[in-house]
């Protein structure tokens, strides 16, 4: 078999997660290429090596364009944060090497349209790339793409989509990268907004026209973090600016007509991570809720209203997408494996010569789409998505 050598770059949330997923989908899948963990790459020499060890990467490097020049690395994983994203996948790929990159894809369409580009011309050369959405390999949402595109909810009526997290609900909540914008793009809209807009166009297998939207801060200063302050402990007595937003809120037309509800926040208090999704259509509906997420619910409308009602399918069954390869039937499968389902698409499409989905150009398309709700709500109007 051969050898797919990786070099990851980050090792804090989603640097673990891909470290993990990375060692774990050829213990489970028969994959076509064996991913080795080569090198794991950070600017702290002493953090990257603990986080090495920890993690199993065989090496570490203390500056991304090593790995360019590197002959046992052949894809690199962008974990960092989205002001980096495209200098670091436009030379990975000009330098000849595959690339995952976290989303969102970047931090400005510009950005976004020049990865693309990069990729689109790497493509032509067998060097493949992907972003990394991860919840689109939760088994329950790739069956419910599978429901959709099989007609069993007939034409696609209603999108209502949330994503709600809490974590910074608290107004002394220290200041981090995420609530910066030159380092992050944008707040609830980009950092979670980004998913549910991607996993409502992945499910209905439509793209979202035309968007209207309201953007909010609820809390204008934080305190500032230890490392940002020089002082010890966890935070200091000085504060700083949030310059992202705390919630996003936005409607939305689909090509097709279908009309979509949209809500993106790290406000709703005592909600950790649910991501809430419906679709309504002229046959039956779907309903799922990430909280639950080996569940997904079936409406069929097309059955006898006596006994009617929405149908509670445990999607853990070996027929549904990706189970095959885990647990019995019953046995749950949690937030890390979306993770490992996105190495095994990534490394079969690398292994079969095409471009793995979701693509760069998907990942401009909702960068697209980031922007229109920033700047309808900027502007108080409609905004229509470019093509």
């Amino acid at each position: 078999m051969t050898n797919l050598g990786i070099g990851l770059i980050g090792y804090a949330f989603m640097g673990a997660a891909h470290s993990q997923a990375w060692r774990s989908a050829p213990r489970f899948f028969d994959l076509p290429l064996h991913p080795e963990l080569n090198v794991l790459c950070g600017r702290n020499a002493d953090a990257v090596q603990a986080a090495a060890t920890k993690l199993g990467w065989n090496g570490t490097e203390t500056d991304w364009r090593k790995l360019l020049g590197r002959d046992d690395v052949q894809l690199i994983d962008v974990c960092t944060p989205g002001d980096s994203h495209a200098e670091i996948a436009i030379a990975a790929l000009e330098a000849g090497k595959h690339v995952l990159c976290e989303k969102p894809l970047a931090n400005t369409v510009a950005e976004a349209e020049a990865m693309t580009a990069a990729a689109e011309k790497a493509s032509a050369q067998g060097i493949r790339s992907m972003v990394g959405f991860t919840y689109r390999r939760v088994p329950a949402i790739a069956l419910a793409r599978k429901l959709v595109a099989e007609g069993k909810i007939g034409t696609v009526r209603h999108v209502r989509a949330q994503y709600l997290q809490d974590w910074i609900s608290d107004p002394e909540a220290p200041l981090s990268w995420r609530l910066d914008k030159e380092k992050a793009g944008s707040g609830a809209l980009g950092d979670i907004g980004a998913h549910i807009v991607d996993l409502t166009q992945f499910i209905t297998g439509d793209r979202i026209a035309e968007v209207s939207g309201q953007l909010e801060t609820f809390v204008k200063e934080r305190p500032k973090a230890a490392e940002h302050s020089g002082l010890s402990g966890t935070a200091s007595t000085e504060r700083g600016p949030v310059t992202v937003d705390d919630a996003a809120v936005f409607i939305t037309k689909f090509k097709s007509g279908a009309l979509g509800v949209f809500e993106a926040t790290r406000f709703a208090t005592g909600r950790k991570n649910a991501i809430r999704i419906e679709i309504n259509g002229s046959a039956g509906s779907l309903a799922f809720d990430f909280e639950d997420m080996n569940l997904l619910h079936f409406y069929d409308a097309t059955e006898d209203p006596e006994t009617a009602g929405f149908r509670r399918i445990l999607a853990t069954e070996p027929v549904h997408p990706y189970v095959a390869a885990w647990w019995p039937p019953g046995h749950l499968l949690g937030y890390e494996h979306g993770f490992t389902h996105q190495v095994v698409d990534l490394v079969t499409a690398i292994a079969d010569g095409r471009d793995p989905e979701p693509s760069f150009a998907d990942g401009l398309q909702i960068q697209r789409v980031l922007a229109a709700v920033e700047d309808s709500s900027n502007s108080r109007q409609w905004q229509e998505i470019p093509e």
